[in-house]
């Protein structure tokens, strides 16, 4: 079998491994529980009056959601692809690809990647690249794509595990800065599941990046899905590992990117969860991922609109015209979240008065 074979045959384990997972915990806790709103009885409005209308970055989104990365390399990932692509145009739901490195090495396995856009041609869509790569690269897949963003992603816990994974993690500061500099469109850097700390932040801010997913714990666990690959699961203790998106939306620093978060989304009121604590958008992989798996792009787009219908109705629940409004609902935190906020030194009290 031939390295590129190998690479692709790798996108469609990593598949079915996640929908393995999901199968085994459908409904997994996570830090999200940890996050109350209050509830005030007389707040609530019409539900004709919320726009789910978000600024991100240079655009205005339909609504504060949309389709993280999560495939592409092969005959069956292009399938699911192809879903998605088509679910965002009926939706209006900016998607992202998943890594594409296997196309600049394997330019067969390009159209898999490419169905992101030619079924959607006039929707945001956005490439995905690692952070090892070289600048030249970044403006490839931006351009293979016709992607209006890049996300770039960091994933030193996948790579630590992953039998075959690339683990010069002391360049990577310094070619993202150069990817920033290099390419035309906006760049995302984002987690794979591990999160981004406030000190993190703080250095993509210095770099030049202007948006950061902090996609944290709580979703799939890229760790574990490598270590499921693994001959001897030897890595099995780095299960879990990282932080979530909830304590990285607590820990945000001033000044930092502008903030999206992913990362554990199990269904509407984690969106709603993760806007309060300042997330302008929230990225979906998983919870679509069970939709699209099979290939029906009109199951997906039903999907997606039950999730835009109920983030209208919590809005009005709460009394929230907007997603920005969200920053101004009372928050209640609790158990491990507590104690991280506790430990960073992060007023939750505060949090609890905001309606005021």
């Amino acid at each position: 079998m031939t390295e590129q074979s190998v690479r692709s045959a790798r996108k469609d384990e990593h598949v079915q491994l996640v929908m393995d997972g999901r199968r085994e915990q459908p409904h997994q806790a996570n830090d999200f529980d940890d996050v109350e709103l209050v509830h005030h009885a007389l707040d609530g409005i019409d539900p004709a009056r919320v726009s789910l209308a978000t600024d991100v970055g240079p655009w205005r989104w339909a609504a504060p959601l949309y389709i993280n990365g999560m495939t592409g390399g092969s005959e069956t990932t292009g399938r699911i692809n192809r879903a998605l692509a088509i679910a965002a145009r009926e939706t209006g739901t900016p998607v992202a690809s998943g890594s594409m490195s296997v196309a600049l090495d394997d330019p067969s396995t390009l159209p898999s990647f490419r169905v992101l856009r030619d079924e959607n041609p006039d929707g945001i869509v956005l490439a995905n690249l690692g952070a090892e790569r070289t600048p030249d690269d970044a403006r490839r897949v931006v351009d293979l794509l016709g992607a209006d963003a890049l996300q770039v992603h960091l994933n030193a816990a996948q790579e630590t595990v992953m039998p075959e994974g690339s683990r010069g993690f002391d360049r990577w500061a310094a070619n993202i800065e150069a990817i920033v500099a290099a390419v035309p469109v906006p760049v995302v850097v984002k987690e794979v599941g591990a999160g981004l700390s406030g000190r993190t932040l703080t250095r993509l801010h210095g770099l030049g990046v202007q948006l950061a997913d902090v996609a944290g714990r709580g979703g799939t666990d890229f760790a574990a899905v490598e270590n499921a690959r693994r001959e001897g699961r030897d890595y099995a203790y780095l299960a879990g590992w990282g932080q979530s998106a909830v304590s990285c939306l607590l820990d945000v620093p001033t000044p930092a990117p502008e903030v999206l978060a992913s990362g554990g989304v199990r269904h509407p009121l984690d969106v709603v969860r993760a806007l309060a604590l300042g997330a302008r958008a929230v990225g979906v992989a998983g919870a679509f991922l069970a939709v699209a798996v099979d290939g029906d792009a009109e199951a997906t787009a039903a999907e997606i609109r039950r999730w835009q219908e109920h983030l209208v109705a919590l809005h009005a629940l709460l009394g929230a015209a907007s997603p920005a409004d969200l920053t101004t609902t009372d928050v209640l935190l609790h158990g491990r979240v507590l104690e991280f906020a506790r430990l960073r030194g992060i007023d939750a009290g505060a949090l609890t008065r905001r309606s005021r």
